[in-house]
């Protein structure tokens, strides 16, 4: 009888677990690991959306910007522009590398983990200066006004270099010359 009992628990725990599998699907990009993490800050939803129309829908968005003024500006961030992809001599999660290039002129190895770029001194936003966080870096251009910038932003998606509108919510600005 006990066995009965316990040959049926078992039988629905094992029947329940199956009810509730779903196809594997990584998160994560084949590029990603632990030493060059990716920032999925670009990840486009999938509700009904192809990749295309929702890449689409992300550059025709329009910005409200305030200054220390509280005065509003509007700009759009439609202007971005690819201007290249993985620079030559960079790992495949290269915005590290291509911020390198960009401010140095050539490879640092160290500073291929975006991570790396906070241990230079923090300062106050200005052209030159690189903006950082634990898997993403890019190197400020001009400022828009308020919190964006015009960016040069090496893997900014689809494995492109980018100049384009970004926001330093939730970047620490470090001056790289420092």
């Amino acid at each position: 009888m006990i066995n009965r009992v316990l040959s049926a628990c078992v039988f629905i725990v094992i029947s329940s677990v199956a009810a509730e599998a779903r196809p594997y699907r990584s998160l994560q990009a084949a590029e990603c690991n632990v030493t060059m993490p990716c920032d999925f800050s670009y990840a486009q939803t999938r509700r009904g959306r192809s990749p295309r129309q929702a890449l689409q829908a992300y550059r025709a968005t329009q910005m409200t910007v305030t200054d220390a003024g509280n005065t509003a500006t509007t700009i759009s961030v439609s202007g971005d522009r690819v201007i290249g992809g993985r620079p030559a001599g960079c790992p495949s999660s290269f915005c590290g590398c291509g911020a390198a290039i960009r401010v140095f002129g050539h490879v640092v190895p160290e500073l291929n983990l975006a991570s790396n770029w906070l241990r230079f001194p923090r300062t106050a936003p200005a052209p030159g200066m690189v903006a950082a966080r634990h898997g993403h870096v890019f190197v400020l251009e001009q400022s828009l006004g308020g919190d964006m910038w015009m960016a040069y932003d090496a893997n900014s998606g689809g494995h492109a270099t980018r100049m384009h509108a970004r926001s330093l919510r939730g970047y620490t600005v470090v001056n790289p010359h420092g």
